[in-house]
């Protein structure tokens, strides 16, 4: 079974590419001028979608520092990409002018259109990526959300039914579980976990916390969520070079663990919008989607066991060496670090989550279909 999965990882990754300028044009309608499809755009996550958290924290896992950036408009800003993060086109394919405002930055003028609480190694668990140094845990990003909530009823005079009604038109998107694997579970030196736990019972485990913080979420106002799935992290050239993977192209056991943890989180989301009154979660199939596709494959070559950046041997982030010089086909490359996906392969998942191309793609419906409810 691990060599059909790495052989249909092999050709899918191939086709991954060949079908991102169709899948990216295929959504251009959607941007169409005028207002925003929502009024505001909410963001909970891990460095997949952190824009500068983690700037001032005291943490390895910080890159407001080239080359990251190199193909940002406004440099290195704290993205863990070589461009625009997945949730930087998702706020595109919606209609919003500009970037959603990080947190640790966002004026009164900004949280009207959102706010991004992610942050580079925060998990569902608190105690995960303790190992880089600060971070801002889905806890402590719910905790910050509330004080924007605050923020926001003032703004409106005190009128907090104002605000619930404004809340609820909103889009909220929520992507943990990468870095409660990465940087836990399987990091048995330095967490206990694996020793307490089966990977199926670690996967119960979370998607039972994660269960009530998505409740937390749902009581502060919240109705319209997309959930995203973690993606194959057992593919990553961080965690081949870290665990070995016996000279196949994944390690197979973590992107198994991952999958228990993603079934579990898509029947999460029946339960929630089955048990909670209006609520609109979605989930999105990001480890689905890096696999999909029976197009055959195209001509040319995709490098996706190396980083386009330099990355230090035994590197225990995975993240770029300072100021060397990235390669110069970026577009050609899956991954920009040892970790994150460079911009064009957050073009492609950004598009196939706004509107799917596959009916496995999400579930119940995607993002294009959530914010027209």
């Amino acid at each position: 079974m691990a060599v059909i999965l790495r052989k249909v990882a092999t050709k899918t990754l191939w086709v991954y590419f060949y079908v991102l300028l169709f899948s990216v044009s295929s959504n251009m309608h959607y941007l169409v001028d005028g207002a925003p499809q929502a009024p505001c755009y909410f963001i909970f996550g891990d460095s997949l979608s952190d824009s500068g958290n983690n700037n001032r924290l005291l943490t390895l896992a910080k890159v407001n520092y080239h080359p990251y950036g190199i193909d940002f408009s406004l440099g290195p800003t704290g993205r863990f990409c070589n461009g625009r993060n997945l949730v930087d086109i998702i706020a595109k394919l919606l209609g919003f002018d500009d970037y959603i405002s990080p947190f640790a930055t966002a004026t009164k003028d900004d949280i009207t259109k959102g706010v991004n609480y992610a942050s580079g190694a925060a998990g569902i668990r608190d105690e995960s990526g303790r190992n880089q140094g600060m971070r801002i845990s889905l806890n402590k990003q719910l905790i910050n959300h509330q004080i924007i909530v605050k923020r926001l009823v003032a703004l409106r005079g005190n009128n907090g039914s104002l605000v619930a009604d404004y809340l609820s038109k909103c889009i909220y998107s929520v992507g943990m579980g990468s870095n409660d694997y990465i940087n836990n579970y399987f990091m048995p030196k330095l967490y206990q976990t694996s020793r307490l736990y089966t990977p199926e019972q670690y996967a119960d485990v979370l998607v039972q916390e994660y269960s009530q913080q998505l409740r937390t979420l749902y009581n502060s106002g919240a109705r319209k969520i997309v959930i995203f799935g973690v993606g194959m992290i057992g593919s990553t050239p961080f965690e081949v070079a870290m665990c070995g993977s016996n000279g196949t192209l994944c390690v197979d056991n973590i992107n198994n663990a991952v999958q228990l943890f993603n079934a579990r989180l898509k029947s999460l989301v029946t339960d929630l919008n089955t048990n909670l009154t209006n609520a609109k979660f979605i989930y999105i199939d990001y480890y689905g989607i890096g696999l999909s596709g029976a197009l055959s494959s195209p001509p040319g070559s995709i490098n996706y066991t190396a980083p386009c950046c330099e990355v230090e041997r035994n590197s225990t982030t995975g993240l770029c060496t300072a100021f060397k010089t990235p390669c110069q086909n970026r577009t050609q490359y899956a991954f920009w670090d040892a970790i994150h996906p460079t911009e064009i392969s957050n073009v492609f998942i950004g598009a196939r989550a706004y509107n799917s191309t596959l009916p496995t793609d999400v579930f119940p419906c995607d993002i294009s279909h959530l914010a027209q409810m």
